[in-house]
């Protein structure tokens, strides 16, 4: 049987990737987006996740790809891949950033939960370790970071995705559904590898990521295997590449930019610094795009 999946914010930068992979791999999909999709991929339900009232509607429409449609009755809906947010901060004001990014993520969450639908996957993001927009410079705790990190950020929008894993964690509480938070690292599509020349001539640019990167098509891999992996409850799981976006060995990076913070284990010559390993314990995500390897396209 088919399973019908909604991706929010389908429209954006990660969750096109999403909305191609689930297609590709013969789900039936919808997208709740503020606007189309630039490449229709799949028809767009345009909603505003902020209002509870739209998104409960939206959760029990149709999934039909178009109006003529043969079938137009509404059908349970198996999942829902939860990306629609603002995306950093400093390009609206800091209580709309907070204000969207919770109220739509509580929208999501209890509008399923009513509904019966028992799979979420919800976008968190590295910044919830507070390095990311911190006011200045700022020193984790300890590296590798891994989700038994204290989280402690100070910005709107960190904060706003250390409240939606608390809330997550409410609606599995008194549900039981799987619902598994990203703590997502930067996203790049395939025409960012491009930059690595510039990015490279100045490694100070990428700190405050720690020199993180993830693939959108990795990241949709990531986002497939979380939705056809029933049971393991309410999970928090880094998604990042294997590697850090740097030509520099990890040791260097940190020796020269983060020089005093423990290091909890024995890193490879260009390991992650944001932890994979439970994403790959728990779902078997295995990387496909490496950034040395797409960066030769542009002869890099």
């Amino acid at each position: 049987m088919t399973k019908r999946v909604i991706v929010t914010g389908g429209s954006g930068l990660a969750g096109k990737w999403v909305v191609e992979n689930l297609v590709q791999h013969g789900y039936d999909v919808m997208n709740l987006d503020r606007v189309p999709m630039p490449k229709r991929t799949v028809r767009t339900l345009i909603a505003d996740i902020t209002d509870a009232g739209q998104v409960f509607n939206a959760l029990a429409s149709s999934t039909a790809p178009v109006e003529f449609a043969d079938d137009l009755e509404p059908k349970p809906i198996d999942a829902i891949v939860h990306f629609a947010a603002i995306p950093r901060i400093m390009i609206t004001t800091d209580n709309e950033v907070y204000r969207i990014n919770v109220m739509g993520t509580y929208n999501i969450l209890d509008a399923a939960s009513k509904l019966g639908i028992r799979k979420v996957i919800v976008a968190s993001s590295e910044t919830t370790y507070g390095v990311v927009f911190a006011h200045r410079h700022r020193d984790p705790a300890y590296f590798p970071l891994d989700e038994t990190y204290p989280v402690d950020p100070m910005d709107s929008y960190a904060t706003s995705k250390v409240v939606n894993e608390v809330t997550a964690k409410a609606f599995h509480a008194r549900t039981g559904s799987d619902i598994y938070c990203f703590r997502i690292g930067n996203v790049l599509d395939p025409e960012d590898y491009a930059k690595f020349s510039t990015w490279n001539q100045d490694p100070a640019l990428r700190k405050r990521i720690a020199w993180s990167y993830i693939d959108g098509r990795d990241l949709a891999e990531a986002s497939r295997l979380a939705i056809e992996k029933d049971g393991l409850g309410f999970e928090v799981m880094n998604v990042a590449a294997d590697d850090v976006s740097s030509d520099l060995p990890t040791r260097t990076l940190l020796d020269r930019y983060y020089p005093g913070v423990p290091v909890k284990k024995q890193l490879g010559e260009f390991e992650t610094l944001l932890s994979n390993e439970k994403l790959k314990r728990l779902l078997g995500w295995k990387q496909q795009h490496y950034w040395r390897e797409e960066a030769k396209r542009f002869g890099k």
